[in-house]
């Protein structure tokens, strides 16, 4: 259902890929500076509380923002709970974005993980 939802972001060739990373895996990932990421909630759900290092761009807004990220640079998408990241990594994989990452459980898996947060 997914593939037909999204189209060829699933893979075809050359397509760019739509991959699923835990809130662990993620947390790694940042440990490389080259990793964009990426908070597509509102600003007022972003302000309440974020993953550390996760930077705003509202799902609303990201097709208009785009061209602040590298589209040759990993970029992990996380939303709330998944799906509005997953929305977002759809649009980034269209758009041309090579290494795409929904962050599976989004905010309320990073936090019931322990992980850092920030307001």
């Amino acid at each position: 259902m997914l593939k037909e939802l999204f189209g060829s972001i699933f893979g075809g060739a050359g397509s760019s890929t739509i991959n699923k990373a835990s809130v662990n895996e993620t947390k790694e990932a940042l440990k490389d500076k080259n990793v964009q990421f990426i908070d597509v909630r509102s600003t007022g759900e972003y302000k309440s509380g974020h993953a550390k290092k996760a930077v705003n761009f509202p799902l609303d807004k990201l097709e208009n923002l785009l061209s602040k990220l590298d589209k040759n640079k990993p970029v992990y998408v996380i939303c709330q709970s998944g799906m509005r990241s997953m929305r977002g990594a759809s649009i980034l994989a269209s758009a041309g974005f090579t290494e795409v990452y929904n962050v599976s459980g989004g905010t309320s898996a990073w936090m019931s993980a322990g992980l850092e947060t920030e307001r």
